[in-house]
């Protein structure tokens, strides 16, 4: 699993552009082959996090040379983000745990 975390602020005045841009580069990242899943966050101070998961390294690869990616990244550079880094990350140890509710009866 290859994990990417994707930090940045957006400029003053632009979320009405980046708000369709960012949903439709959302929907064309579930159709790579090998795309997990994503989320996104904003802290209090207004930094943007996302995290998005891609099963290996060339679904990653698929998904960052992409054309309409790729045009995305070029104007969220020159037009939308302040600033922003992201780290690309191989999973060493994955682990997930979910609660059984106490107060599930029979059905």
């Amino acid at each position: 699993m290859i994990v990417t975390i994707f930090r940045s602020r957006l400029n003053p005045g632009v979320q009405d552009e980046y708000g369709p841009m960012a949903k439709q580069m959302s929907e064309l990242a579930r159709t790579v082959p090998g795309y997990v899943g994503h989320k996104g966050f904003v802290a209090e101070d207004g930094e943007r996090v996302t995290i998005v998961e891609f099963e290996t390294e060339q679904a990653l690869e698929q998904w960052r040379r992409h054309p309409e990616h790729a045009k995305a990244k070029r104007r969220g550079v020159a037009d939308f983000f302040s600033d922003y880094k992201f780290q690309i990350c191989s999973v060493i140890r994955d682990r997930a745990w979910t609660a059984q509710s106490k107060h599930a009866g029979p059905t």
